[in-house]
């Protein structure tokens, strides 16, 4: 098998099923967990979970390490299933069918380095079925919106943090699921980079708006990104407490973590994650 075409089991399961077809916003998809507990073996991470997220929503989930947040996204992007409890993505409850609707991002941009950035970002087109020049094709016409044009050729290693990511994100979008599941997508990214590529993802979903969960420890990050955030309590995780975006998610980064309104919402964010931690 010819390296270009292989993908990886983890890319595989990011990406979706073989050949599965796409959900479009048009089927209202949305998130609703209702009673939501998951062990493994004897150690309980979840317990007694409820959340409902509309389409087109941005859903921040926060709490102390370890808590389950990741796990929390697996089982909304059906990568595992819960031990009780039900978790609902648009129609479908079964793993199959969430991950049908969720395209999943996790933490490390997983970029193929034998892959130019266009054909890493066409991976997911790929593993549907689309032909390689008709995906390479409808990567390339999102090169520019994401700040890549003229690297499509580029190699993962002669790119930067921030492209990186970027194209790991284009990847995400273009699988074409109504609901993205971000696991903390710029946790490896130095301050300056990560501030600009929230603003950027800011913009992102604006300009394509999609039904997100995205886990992330940075408090700041998730209120500036997400319209409400919830933050869950220690190990088993529970909510806390769930809060509304205090700014415009398209204003000024900068400007916006400044406002006296965000600052006294980050506030008590921080409180209620020191009250969770206990």
């Amino acid at each position: 098998m010819r390296q270009d075409t292989k993908m990886p089991a983890e890319i595989e399961e990011f990406a979706g099923p073989v050949a599965s077809p796409s959900p479009t916003e048009s089927d209202g998809a949305a998130v609703s967990i209702r009673g939501l507990g998951h062990s493994y073996g004897e150690l309980t991470t979840i317990e007694r979970l409820d959340l409902e997220l509309p389409a087109h929503g941005v859903l921040g989930l926060v709490g102390p390490s370890g808590c389950g947040k990741s796990t929390l996204l697996e089982l909304i992007a059906g990568l595992q299933e819960p031990s009780h409890g039900e978790v609902e993505v648009g129609d479908a409850v079964g793993a199959a069918g969430r991950l049908a609707h969720c395209a999943f991002m996790p933490q490390r941009d997983l970029l193929l380095p034998w892959l130019s950035a266009i054909d890493n970002a066409a991976l997911a087109l790929r593993n549907r079925g689309v032909r390689r020049g008709g995906a390479r094709s409808q990567a390339e016409q999102l090169f520019e919106r994401f700040g890549l044009a003229g690297f499509e050729r580029a190699q993962p290693g002669d790119l930067s943090g921030g492209m990186r990511q970027r194209v790991a994100f284009l990847r995400t979008l273009i699988a074409g699921k109504p609901v993205l599941a971000l696991d903390e997508p710029f946790a490896s990214l130095d301050a300056i980079t990560r501030g600009e590529m929230q603003q950027w993802l800011a913009g992102a979903l604006d300009a394509d708006p999609r039904t997100v969960v995205l886990v992330t420890h940075d408090i700041e990050e998730a209120l500036y990104l997400c319209d409400s955030v919830v933050v869950l309590s220690a190990r088993p995780a529970r909510t806390t407490t769930r809060l509304s975006a205090p700014t415009p998610r398209a204003s000024n980064r900068d400007e916006a973590v400044t406002d006296p309104a965000f600052v006294t919402v980050r506030e008590h964010a921080m409180q209620a994650l020191r009250e969770g931690a206990r």
